[in-house]
């Protein structure tokens, strides 16, 4: 396979082991706008919407150094589409999305099919994540005609949750494991203890659960990659899909994560994507420094200050512990966020640096994760009848379109 590969509007096509690529270093990684190698464009500006040729060119191997390849194909609207998406990383991302489970049911297999072009539903929600699913099932049990669009993926995420708020939800159930405290190390002093119980929560039994709530509430589902959002002349939302697929609603939330760049518009001028990024693995210790009975909510210790000058020491992050046994433990080293997004290989060095100098032996790896959150702090612009829902920890109102908002 050549090593480059010619593509139209940022599209990521089929990636295979090629021997070309493998010399190709993170650490060259310095800015996301360096996996693009410009074809006959000269100096030309990018410009969102504009049909371009480009070149994407990615290094083959995955983070453990086994080769992988990743046969999805996207289109991105423009540069920051693509980063939201992945970015550099893209590839890792699209791994950790279609990691198998196999014991989640498939929604297509459980929910009734939207019926195309006989009515027009109150609300589509595309996404069909832990929001897209939790939406459509409690906005279905008020009564609305809800459908549901998007891939039939699986949960491949691990999640923390405050206790308390999940139980505020009915989602109790979904928790496996509960530590009765929580706590946060910032310096070599005392370290802080929360006082609020935290839960690991199994991916499996919520999906299950927020599934089950679509189904008792009469969402419906379609099988299908949204490729844009229009409006008709009497104020209807379209949803069109792949296949020239066209669903009428009379709102549209987004709630598809990285996936819903393409899909939203925001006000020229305003803020640019900031990243954060998170490698974690779960694994079999010996000498686990931390107290089973805790959550490691953040460990700001820099354990390696002293020890390395290097890429990896130019960004912050911190660790993030959840102790499973005293020799089984999820370890996740995070970049809270970054205009340039910390490479997940760096983000896997920095975790064994400090597990290494805290005295840490892995004895076995049960699983790696990674997870990549784009944060966009400017204003929603386009129809009223969109709405955006981003996994984020605050509210913003357009005070232009009063009916449009986006829920962080």
């Amino acid at each position: 396979m050549a090593d480059c590969i010619r593509a139209l509007n940022f599209s990521a096509m089929e990636v295979t082991p090629c021997s070309a690529l493998k010399s190709f270093s993170w650490k060259s990684l310095r800015s996301e706008k360096h996996v693009l190698w410009r074809l006959g464009t000269g100096n030309r500006a990018y410009k969102s919407g504009a049909a371009m040729e480009e070149a994407l060119r990615v290094r083959c191997g995955g983070i453990g150094g086994s080769s992988a390849g990743v046969a999805v194909m996207e289109k991105f609207a423009d540069e920051d589409d693509y980063v939201k998406a992945g970015g550099s990383e893209i590839l890792f991302v699209q791994m950790q999305q279609n990691k198998h489970m196999e014991e989640q049911s498939k929604l297509l297999n459980t929910l009734p099919g939207i019926s195309v072009g006989e009515r027009i539903l109150d609300l589509v929600v595309i996404g069909c994540g832990p929001a897209g699913l939790a939406l459509a099932a409690e906005s279905a049990k008020l009564g609305l005609n809800v459908g549901l669009i998007g891939p039939d993926l699986p949960f491949t995420n691990n999640y923390g949750v405050w206790e308390d708020e999940f139980k505020d939800l009915g989602l109790q159930r979904c928790i496996e494991h509960v530590w009765q405290d929580t706590v946060v190390y910032l310096d070599a002093g005392d370290p802080v203890l929360i006082g609020r119980a935290y839960g690991r929560v199994s991916r499996h039994l919520l999906h299950e659960e927020l599934l089950k709530r679509c189904l008792e509430s009469g969402v419906s589902y379609l099988n299908l990659k949204v490729e844009r959002i229009a409006q008709n002349a009497i104020g209807q939302s379209l949803v069109e899909c792949e296949g020239n697929i066209i669903i009428p609603c009379r709102l549209v939330t987004v709630a598809s994560g990285a996936a819903s760049g393409k899909l939203l518009q925001y006000e020229v001028g305003g803020p640019s994507v900031s990243v954060q990024t998170a490698y974690g693995m779960e694994v079999e210790v010996e000498n686990n420094p931390y107290d089973p009975s805790l959550m490691v909510f953040m460990d700001y210790r820099d354990h390696v200050r002293h020890k390395v000058h290097s890429l990896e020491a130019q960004y912050p992050t911190f660790l993030y512990a959840m102790p499973m046994s005293g020799t089984r433990v999820f370890f996740e080293e995070t970049c809270l966020a970054s205009k340039e997004a910390m490479p997940f290989e760096l983000l896997k060095k920095k975790l064994l640096l400090r597990l290494e100098t805290m005295g840490v032996r892995i004895k076995k790896i049960y699983e790696e994760d990674v997870a990549r959150v784009s944060g966009i702090n400017a204003i929603l612009n386009g129809p009223n009848a969109i709405c955006a829902v981003h996994v984020r920890h605050r509210a913003q109102r357009n005070e232009k379109m009063p009916n449009q908002a986006s829920a962080f």
